[in-house]
């Protein structure tokens, strides 16, 4: 068995991994650069830190919707220096994802079944260069955090990134339940020529807002729905619970005790907001985390841990009830607000997949009228009414018109074959990660997936082929008894 030495980076990797402690392999090699006055050596992994630190300001300044696409050229360029590049089980499937994004392009002049045509000029260009960018940038994240080894970036640092980032969205969801109408224009407004500032979805940027203001409970006044530090309440619940779960695996599993106390401490802090957001998709997701997570701990006999699960659900249950939680709980659950509207975008996207099954439309589309009738659209006295946007209502849908059933078969295959290759891993990394990648499969009927949220589905895969990759390496060689031994008792199997 190999040692590790105190302060070591690797020296909790055994409460992580759930194996043996192992020496992580030497970083690659840097030639030696000349150090001037002004030379600035910034640590391995400091995009990814920059990224998740940083991005409370990103959101304040108006750029969180591109800020991982800039993130993304050091850390290609940094891939490129190491020359040989590891990838995750299945890459093949999701580069099949990427070439059908970008071989879409030329379906964007075409007018899907029931929708609006194409808008003029190039807006719809500029549409499907940001949506790939995105998924070249986080595909770049994901390879970024694989091959960076563990002592430039130990996995409990990335662990720690999420963490913070579960901080920042819980007092997110409090900023937007309690200040529901505030709001600031983003200093990068007053820099950017009015030509660009014009365009709808970079003025949508520009308005930065705690909450957006609905009316979700029939017979009620608007509701406040946290969003902060995201543009829409539904990307806040989504990123809310992947964020928990890292939260409570790098704080409460792997953490001291102080940190221990701390992550319990927001977690429960984060019911309220959680219930305010009226988010039913959120609670679904976390709903569907519990059972995950009790079904795994039952399959390896943690009883004891288990009951302390089933103890804080029913804590948690209790709370909500108690109090005025439990009353817009129930609310929400008998007003579906969006039902009638979601189902009518699913129909229709699955209409316009019909018409266009291998390469989709491109990107999404405006559906002509509305839910109730192809003649209530948009129009000066009702701005809000009708033309919603094919594909706006879930990845999965968006995925169904822009790229076709091939892009939806990609994006879900690649995912299910690695949750599917990494399942017998039981390490706190394993369950946790495994758990992310059926949020992702879940919440794709229901949120996008683009930018962040599909950025923590990557990283998730790459957590996960680093640990399987870093425990395979420790595991014990067998000798030349115990292949006596195996061998033995297979013939003796098979004699029977």
């Amino acid at each position: 068995m190999s040692t590790v030495t105190p302060n070591h980076p690797a020296h909790d990797s055994a409460a992580v991994t759930g194996a043996v402690p192992f020496s992580p392999a030497p970083a690659p090699a840097q030639p030696d650069r000349p150090r001037g006055v002004w030379s600035v050596r910034l640590p391995p992994g400091w995009p990814l830190t920059a990224f998740f630190v940083l991005y409370p300001v990103w959101w304040a300044l108006g750029v969180s919707t591109f800020i991982l696409v800039i993130l993304a050229v050091p850390m290609a360029v940094h891939l490129q220096r190491r020359g040989q590049v590891r990838v995750p089980p299945g890459f093949g499937i999701w580069l099949v994802l990427l070439f059908w994004v970008l071989l879409s392009v030329v379906m964007l002049d075409l007018t899907a079944p029931d929708t609006l045509p194409p808008a003029g000029g190039g807006s719809r260009y500029i549409g499907w260069a940001i949506r790939l960018a995105n998924y070249v940038s986080t595909t770049v994240v994901m390879l970024y955090v694989l091959n960076l080894s563990e002592q430039e970036l130990p996995r409990r640092r990335v662990i720690r990134n999420f963490s913070f980032m579960g901080v920042v969205v819980v007092i997110g969801g409090w900023l937007g339940s309690l200040l529901p109408d505030a709001r600031f224009v983003a200093p990068l407004r007053f820099v950017l020529p009015h030509s660009i500032v014009s365009q709808p979805f970079v003025a949508s940027l520009m308005d930065v807002k705690f909450a957006q203001v609905q009316q979700v409970i029939v017979g009620e006044a608007t509701s406040p729905r946290p969003s902060a530090p995201f543009a829409y309440t539904n990307s806040w619940g989504e990123n809310t619970a992947i964020l928990l779960i890292w939260l409570l695996v790098g704080w409460v599993v792997l953490g001291g005790p102080i940190r221990r106390v701390l992550g319990i401490a927001i977690a429960l802090a984060a019911i309220f907001p959680i219930v305010y957001s009226l988010n039913r998709g959120l609670w679904i997701g976390l709903g569907i985390a519990a059972a995950y997570v009790a079904i795994r701990l039952a399959l390896r006999g943690r009883v004891a841990v288990l009951g302390g699960l089933a103890l804080a659900v029913g804590l948690i249950g209790i709370l909500i009830i108690a109090t005025p939680l439990g009353k817009t709980f129930d609310e929400r659950l008998q007003n579906g607000h969006s039902d009638d509207i979601r189902t009518t975008l699913s129909e229709s996207a699955v209409t316009a997949a019909n018409h266009s099954p291998v390469l989709g439309y491109g990107g999404n589309r405006a559906l002509v009228g509305s839910n109730r009738s192809i003649a209530i659209g948009k129009s000066d006295d009702c701005k809000q009414c009708g033309n919603r946007e094919l594909g706006s209502n879930g990845q999965f849908w968006a995925l169904l018109v822009g790229q076709g059933y091939v892009g939806a078969i990609c994006y879900n295959g690649f995912f299910l074959y690695c949750l599917w290759r990494y399942r017998h891993d039981h390490s706190a990394i394993g369950i946790a990660g495994s758990l992310v990648l059926i949020l992702m499969l879940f919440f794709q009927f229901t949120y996008g997936a683009l930018e962040a949220s599909l950025a923590y589905g990557l990283i998730s895969v790459a957590l996960l082929a680093r640990n399987d990759r870093l425990r395979r390496a420790v595991a014990p060689a067998p000798t030349r008894g115990t292949l006596s031994v195996l061998k033995a008792r297979l013939e003796a199997a098979g004699d029977r």
